[in-house]
């Protein structure tokens, strides 16, 4: 998809699929052998179900862990499913995990940057960046550009991540992106994080096209999981996901709202359909590529979230605050 244009980009496939797809039905008996894949936050929630689903299809499934423990206790017993150790915000931690897979020699077919965290108390990282920015956007970022040579030697690779309709309720601030300068906000920092996501999928596609690495950013939906551990009572009575026990669990599910098989199924789908070939730097949601909107917590996204200019800027900004070039 060599289009740049957002709103040519943004275009849906009708793909078929839907809400309540699941990521087992979106495989459909597709033969993952020998293909390799990493998944961030891939022992609980969301990246639990992602891994289950292409560890069920062949592939063999690396997941990097801040607690390997809890990971194992996940994860044991499933078949292609390999436990490695990685704390997203230490960037000693990011590098010896891409140098200890690149030294295997192995080709990465699939990155999926999964782990993420939402709505947090005001926290930072060791070089005092905002911990939302740092895990769910830095991060990741590092981790990619450390894994490029084994996403190039693919040939034919995806990286996939994962962002949120969160990016709705605000966009990315370049003069203070680590809240030095203006008064934190936990969800704003949440919606920064989440349209970083959406923005360096749209950089890396156009970096990684000529070498066949297609990036994608995949919104799931709204899944009540531990990611909504920083979430109020009265936050979850507002999206009717408290009950009268005090029990974090959904009511009804719609466009929006879903089980885990059911958000899983976007980022299996950006992941491996051959719907996608050919195509890249787009955020989908419900199984298809997204339309643009820029009405307040209704499908598609925003167009700031997929603006090549913005794209560009938070891939120069991302490089200075790593210290990592990403040389493709």
């Amino acid at each position: 998809m060599s289009n740049r244009n957002p709103l040519a980009r943004q275009t849906p496939l009708h793909s078929g699929f839907g809400p309540r797809t699941t990521a087992k039905e979106v495989l459909g008996g597709r033969d993952l052998t020998g293909k390799v894949a990493i998944v961030t936050g891939g022992y609980a929630g969301l990246g639990l179900e992602t891994v289950k689903a292409l560890a069920s299809a062949g592939a063999t499934v690396i997941v990097p862990a801040r607690t390997p423990a809890k990971a194992q206790a996940a994860l044991g017993g499933i078949p292609g499913v390999e436990l490695e150790r990685l704390e997203l915000m230490d960037p000693g931690s990011i590098d010896a995990f891409a140098e200890r897979f690149l030294a295997a020699g192995r080709p990465l077919h699939i990155l999926i940057h999964s782990a993420g965290i939402m709505a947090t108390p005001p926290m930072r990282d060791s070089r005092g960046y905002e911990a939302q920015l740092a895990t769910n956007h830095l991060g990741h970022f590092q981790l990619a550009a450390r894994l490029w040579p084994a996403l190039k030697k693919a040939g034919g690779a995806r990286i996939v991540s994962v962002s949120s309709r969160g990016h709705q309720l605000g966009g990315f601030d370049f003069e203070d992106p680590n809240f030095t300068a203006r008064d934190y906000e936990r969800w704003a920092a949440y919606a920064q994080s989440k349209t970083a996501n959406a923005l360096f999928a749209v950089a890396m596609d156009k970096r990684g096209e000529r070498h066949g690495v297609r990036a994608f950013a995949a919104h799931p939906g709204t899944i009540i999981t531990n990611l909504s551990r920083y979430m109020t009572e009265d936050e979850l009575r507002g999206i009717s996901a408290l009950n009268e026990r005090g029990e974090r669990v959904l009511f009804t599910y719609d466009d929006e709202f879903k089980t885990i098989e059911e958000g899983a199924a976007t980022l299996v789908w950006c992941a491996v359909h051959a719907q996608l070939d050919g195509k890249g730097g787009v955020y989908c949601e419900n199984g298809d590529i997204a339309v643009l909107t820029s009405a307040p917590f209704t499908p598609g996204v925003y167009e700031r979230a997929v603006n090549d200019e913005d794209a560009e800027r938070l891939w120069t900004l991302s490089e200075r605050l790593t210290g990592v070039p990403f040389v493709v």
